[in-house]
């Protein structure tokens, strides 16, 4: 036996810690953070947080946004396209009046021109916010609600909106579009469908 690994137990990675799915926001969740940041003036994360519930990107595709990728000449986009880094497949997303005004006033604050990355980082040698400072960022606002870490990450933005829409329509298809997931299993196992869901929309069909 190899006398580097003799007599080392094996120690999962994710000894200690909770993994899985982390939870969407709730209503209340969303306007305690969108409050705070409005009150602070924290153009940038408030922008950053909008698009996110907006975009349903994943952290890396959100980061990386450019003002081009959401606007055309001056005017921010109500409907915008992507190519997902993880898929390689485009994905396309909604930008509410609520997010455009706020991304608008990033801009200007902050003096953006067309080729530059929305999310700027604030470090010196980084031009735009790393997925580790979004994670920072994001846990901010989870402490400021007083709200369980480990429950929460910034996967919590990507599923909110998808989440909502679910329980509001029960449109699986609509929510695998916006997720831009290839299978339609893939959006079960995101969202958490269980037994009592599929029975409760089981019910509300009489034949």
């Amino acid at each position: 036996m190899n006398h580097l690994t003799q007599d080392k137990p094996f120690i999962p990675w994710n000894k200690a810690q909770i993994v899985g799915q982390r939870k969407p926001l709730k209503i209340s969740h969303i306007w305690g953070i969108r409050v705070r940041l409005e009150l602070t003036n924290n153009h940038r994360d408030l922008a950053l947080f909008n698009m996110a519930l907006d975009s349903k990107l994943r952290a890396c595709d959100l980061v990386s946004l450019k003002v081009s990728d959401i606007s055309h000449g001056r005017r921010i986009l109500s409907r915008a396209t992507i190519t997902q880094k993880k898929t390689g497949s485009p994905v396309q997303f909604e930008i509410t009046k609520a997010t455009r005004e706020s991304v608008i006033a990033l801009i200007a604050i902050a003096g953006l021109d067309a080729n530059d990355y929305l999310f700027k980082s604030r470090l010196k040698d980084s031009e735009h916010l790393s997925t580790r400072q979004y994670s920072r960022i994001f846990h901010g606002w989870i402490s400021a609600l007083h709200l369980d870490h480990s429950l929460y990450g910034t996967h919590s933005l990507r599923r909110t909106k998808p989440y909502l829409i679910y329980k509001k329509t029960k449109n699986l298809r609509v929510v695998q579009l916006l997720l831009g997931h290839k299978k339609l299993e893939s959006t079960v196992r995101y969202l958490g469908i269980e037994v009592d869901d599929a029975l409760e929309i089981s019910e509300s069909i009489e034949v």
